[in-house]
């Protein structure tokens, strides 16, 4: 943990440091984001604002609100204000092409935000986590808790159709739970699609596609709670007792915990998360959330600064990796990922500095 905290310390003062290169004042980058909808988007607001406000800087932070036809109108808006860089968190990727190339006509370097735009030439860089590792860690946490046993109950939730991170979240849960549904460890209980593709290590993204699509929550929380209400008003008493969950992210993790608790013949459950959130932490504390991923935001912020500054100075980001978009190789820098449970959250969340303690109840 400590040596993560020293890697945090570093990014930020270099990325503090490469936009003090810059004269003081307005800096030539817009900055567009999906929706203030859900915490995690007003997170990085918050990130973006207070790392560049401590170097001095205003950037116009525009959200799209769940609408890709707003997010190209902001990003035609931040253009006529004579941008040189877009960062953007497309609502969705293959929609987002439209803004991006608007973009790109203009001279304005794109960058992709924690999610790819897709099938497009227009992107410049990919700022993200490291997603196949963030459904990997869930995978992982499930077999652990699993143990020896065989027939344990499964069941899969994923995020968007449109959203290319919800194939790769999906991608790397399956990389680890694919043996153990292949070998019995796992049933799966609300896909007929996964209990199909059993056998199938890797799969095509057509085949990633038709499971997404029968557990698709779209990221919406209430679209979370009533499939899981569905799936557990199907399900036999069989198919209940101790279950497993793949969750997609906090929001939809808390609306499907809650749903499953209320179920009396679910005697257990183990669910999954990502990013975080001030509400799943308190929910790990008290039990109700079995674990997050913790993507650092500030982390991912600075790694998106600095790319922005790297291309207004006539250089290029670090690449460590590149992702295909349909159209290109997009190059890449994938940051890395923390597993939060009960038994780490302290050192994790608090002692990091990402919240304070004040944030939560219960926490020693």
């Amino acid at each position: 943990m400590k040596r993560g905290i020293a890697l945090f310390m570093v990014l930020a003062l270099s990325a503090i440091a490469a936009v003090n290169a810059f004269a003081q004042g307005a800096l030539p980058v817009g900055i567009v984001l999906p929706t203030k909808d859900e915490p995690r988007w007003l997170q990085d607001e918050a990130r973006f604002k207070a790392a560049l406000t401590a170097a001095g800087y205003n950037v116009e932070i525009l959200f799209s609100q769940g609408d890709s036809a707003r997010e190209k109108a902001n990003v035609e808006a931040l253009i006529t204000k004579g941008i040189k860089v877009l960062i953007i968190c497309p609502h969705d990727g293959t929609a987002a092409a439209a803004a991006a190339n608007a973009a790109h006509a203009a001279g304005v370097k794109v960058i992709s935000y924690d999610r790819l735009i897709r099938e497009t030439a227009s992107v410049d860089y990919y700022v993200t986590f490291d997603s196949f590792a963030v459904g990997a860690a869930w995978g992982q946490y499930l077999v652990e808790q699993a143990g020896t046993k065989r027939g344990n109950n499964l069941y899969l939730y994923a995020g968007a159709l449109s959203d290319n991170n919800a194939f790769i979240f999906f991608e790397g849960a399956w990389s680890v739970l694919q043996p153990k549904i292949a070998d019995g460890t796992f049933i799966v209980r609300n896909s007929t699609e996964a209990h199909n593709l059993r056998a199938k290590a890797k799969l095509t993204r057509e085949e990633l596609a038709k499971i997404i699509g029968q557990v698709t929550t779209n990221w919406d929380f209430s679209v979370a709670k009533n499939k899981a209400m569905s799936d557990l008003t199907k399900a036999s008493t069989s198919m209940k007792g101790k279950v497993f969950i793949v969750a997609p992210n906090d929001g939809t993790a808390r609306a499907i915990a809650d749903a499953f608790a209320a179920d009396r013949r679910v005697s257990q459950y183990f669910i999954t998360g990502q990013d975080a959130e001030v509400a799943s932490i308190q929910y790990i504390i008290n039990g109700k959330q079995s674990m997050t991923v913790l993507k650092d935001v500030r982390v991912l912020v600075n790694d998106a600064i600095a790319a922005a500054i790297a291309f207004l100075k006539g250089g290029t980001p670090e690449k460590t990796n590149s992702y295909n978009n349909g159209k290109a190789d997009v190059p890449a820098k994938p940051s890395d990922i923390v597993t939060v449970t009960r038994d780490n959250v302290k050192a994790a969340i608090v002692d990091s500095g990402y919240y304070p303690m004040s944030y939560f109840s219960g926490l020693q």
